[in-house]
Parts: C-alpha cells; structure tokens; sequence
C-alpha cells in the first residue's frame, strides 16, 4: 500500500468538479481556502455546483457574481455564507449536529466531490483532517472523489481524524496558515458578569461543553479553583489551555472516554493549532459521536454552556434567526441540552447578554415572527444573563415568566410585565 501523494496543480484536482455536482467544503479552520478560492475562478465553467459545510472562514462566499454557479446548501450558516443563503443564492438545511453524518453514511446527501485540509502524510500514509474531523470524517468516507489540500502547517490530531493516502484521489501542497479567530476585543464587562454566574454553576468533577466567544472565555478563567474537570464538547477554542495546563481539566471523572479531552473541531489562533498538535491528551471524534445525547448523559454533571438570539417568556430559545433571517443553524445546541439534562447533576445553561447591542431586549414576550424555536420550553433549564441565573426546570408558564422578567435588563422589566398581564398571566 502506497504511503506518500503525488501532488497535483489544484486546476487539475478540480478539474473532476463538473456543473450539477455536490461539493463537500471541510469547514472551520480546516477550510481548504486555496482550492475553493480556485474552484470559484472556475465559476464561468460550471453550473448549478451544490456547496454544503457546516461552516466557512477564510474565504466568503457571498458574491453575488456566483449565482447560477455557485448554490451554497448550508448545514450551518456563518458569516461568510449569510448573504447568500439569505437572498435565494442558497438555503439552510435544520439539522442536529449529531445528526449530519447520518444525512452522508445513509446517502440522503450524496456528495460527488469533497475538499478536505489534511496535514502531510506520516511515515505509515496517514494525513490528518487536523483542526475538524466533526462532519468531515463522514463526508471522506462516502465522497466518490476527494481531493486534499495538504498543509504543512495543519496540525496532527489524535483520534478519528486520520485518513490513509489510499483514500485521497487527487491532492494538491498549498503551505498556508489556518484561519484564526479571537474574540477578546469584543468582550465587554457584561459579558464578564454573564461569565460569572456561570462559573458560580461548575462544580469540582463537572464535565465541560463550551462554545467560542466571551462568555465561554470569561467562564473558563474563573474555574481554576476547581478540581477535576472534564472536557466533552463540540468544539473549544484558546480559553481552555490554562485549565488543560494545570491539571484542573484531567478528564478522571469522566465516564465517556476518561482521561482524554473529547472534541469534534477547534477554532482559534495558532496557540490553539500548536497546543493540539499530536497531543495524546486531545481527542477529536466524528461529531455523531460527540454530540450523542446518549453519550454525552453518561459523564457526570455536564455543565452545557449555549447561547441565544432571544427567549420568550415561556421559555422558547431562537438560537438560529432573527425572525425568518437565518443567522446560524440549529448546530450541537440540543444535542448538548438534552444529554446534560439526562446527566446526573447535569446543568444545561442559555446564557446571554439582557439586551442587544442596540439596547433590545432578548428576553421578549413573544419570538419574532418567523424565528425558529432551537431549545423547546420543555427543555429548558438554566438561563443566565448579567442581572442574575434562573432555572425554569419545573416551573408553570407563570413562574418562568416572573423568573425571566427577574434577570432581563431593568428598563425592560415593566414592558415585560405588561405584555404578561395582557396575556392573563399575572399572577
């Protein structure tokens, strides 16, 4: 069995990509940017091209000039598709993030071509899917044709996320740095408050799930007085090397692979690339895996940490679109909710900032017309803000609405409290 690549022009790999195809996009910081940046130069060539990932940095794909070239079928929408995917150019597909790889494995979204980022080949042929291995170990499986951008500076991850060269049918050398991200600049003292509520939650023993942004960086610097930590997330980003570091994440309480950081992808600058690199205490599993309600109920007290658009006073979560503008996608959010809140001493936690930016208030009488309910009001528990945390587990459609009212921001309570009384719920 052959153990090295013969590398090839991208012009030639992508040759094989042809008018009506679906294209697989590796997503996150394994986005393969130099072959979709060249796949998209031949836009003249092709048409009717189906592009699906789960999500996309370093490149965007909102060009209007790509319609009828280009369709982008998104199983989660960024940023750099949300033009598109918003103005008939593309859509969005409601998904569990578990559930992805089953829409490839059972071929109810075949895919004909897919562009991975893999790191170079080891002594034994094996590359790495590195910084993703999440919906991408599907997607290599079932593709008919693959074709690999091999990046030297694609760091190697332990776990699912090796694929033999066998498996790569056209591959291309492009040394280039992964997009990085860092959210510090945005963080604010109301996302630190948000920040330590939560904290105030995690106990010795809890095992983690956390996202990427302030709120999750501002919760994970204030649990280094705690002991025995786990980690079994989707993804995490720069904030959990401290805690990895000095022992307070050992993963001993863990029932779901003890011992071992679990994770599907990582996103955020190259500390974070460097700190995985063929690190045995890092395991990235297909995301099937990873977010299996079922899997992830048997840890012990998993703290889920999400965040919303908005909450409306009976407890239904919009995650995803500001009325019927799609903004994300539904993602790992119930996967997460649900197995925390089948964990024993389990705490799923919606934590948000009071208001928007604009000064308007995410807890709101009734969602926006359009908006799509994520965590449904039978699944919510804890809801965290920067006035307080409560947790709705358990309480009537009066009660919930009093305790939401309690940690939404003060110049919205009375409006709140009216829209409550005209719907004959104050009680």
């Amino acid at each position: 069995m052959k153990k090295t690549l013969n590398y090839i022009s991208a012009n030639e790999a992508l040759s094989h990509v042809h008018s009506g195809h679906r294209v697989f996009l590796h997503g996150s910081a394994a986005t393969p940017v130099y072959l979709v940046k060249k796949l998209l130069e031949r836009k003249n060539e092709l048409e009717r091209v189906e592009l699906m990932s789960i999500s996309i940095h370093g490149i965007d794909l909102n060009d209007p000039a790509l319609k009828g070239h280009f369709y982008m079928n998104s199983l989660f929408v960024s940023a750099n598709v949300r033009q598109a995917v918003n103005t008939g150019r593309g859509d969005y597909i409601p998904v569990f993030l578990s559930e992805i790889p089953k829409l490839f494995n059972e071929e109810i979204l075949p895919i004909d071509v897919a562009l991975i980022h893999v790191s170079e080949p080891d002594k034994h042929g094996f590359c790495s899917l590195g910084t993703s291995v999440d919906v991408a170990r599907a997607a290599v499986n079932k593709a008919n044709y693959v074709i690999a951008q091999v990046n030297p500076q694609m760091p190697r991850l332990h776990g699912d996320g090796f694929v033999h060269v066998s498996e790569i049918d056209a591959a291309v050398l492009v040394n280039e740095q992964l997009p990085e991200i860092s959210y510090a600049a945005e963080c604010t003292a109301i996302t630190d408050k948000i920040g330590a509520q939560v904290a105030e939650l995690v106990e010795d023993g809890s095992t983690l799930q956390l996202g990427i942004g302030c709120i999750p960086d501002s919760v994970v610097s204030k649990l280094g007085h705690l002991k025995n930590l786990g980690l079994h997330t989707e993804m995490f980003s720069d904030g959990v090397i401290p805690l990895i570091e000095s022992g307070v994440i050992n993963n001993s309480r863990k029932k779901v692979i003890p011992g071992y950081c679990v994770t599907g992808f990582l996103l955020g600058t190259r500390k974070l690339y460097d700190f995985i690199d063929d690190n045995p205490m890092i395991k990235g599993l297909g995301i099937d895996q990873v977010n299996d309600p079922r899997l992830i109920s048997k840890n012990p007290k998993v703290t889920a940490i999400n965040s919303a658009i908005e909450i409306d006073l009976t407890g239904q979560v919009c995650s995803d679109s500001i009325g019927t503008y799609q903004f994300s996608g539904i993602g790992g959010q119930m996967d997460f909710i649900r197995g925390a809140s089948l964990s024993v001493g389990g705490k799923p936690i919606i934590a948000i900032p009071s208001t928007t930016k604009k000064g308007i208030s995410r807890i709101v009488p009734y969602l926006n017309q359009g908006a799509g309910v994520v965590t449904t009001r039978g699944d919510i528990h804890w809801v965290v803000t920067e006035y307080g945390r409560v947790n709705l587990y358990g309480m009537n459609m009066n009660q919930r609405a009093h305790a939401l009212i309690s940690i939404a921001h003060p110049d919205h309570r009375e409006n709140l409290e009216r829209k409550l009384f005209e719907r004959g719920k104050l009680n």
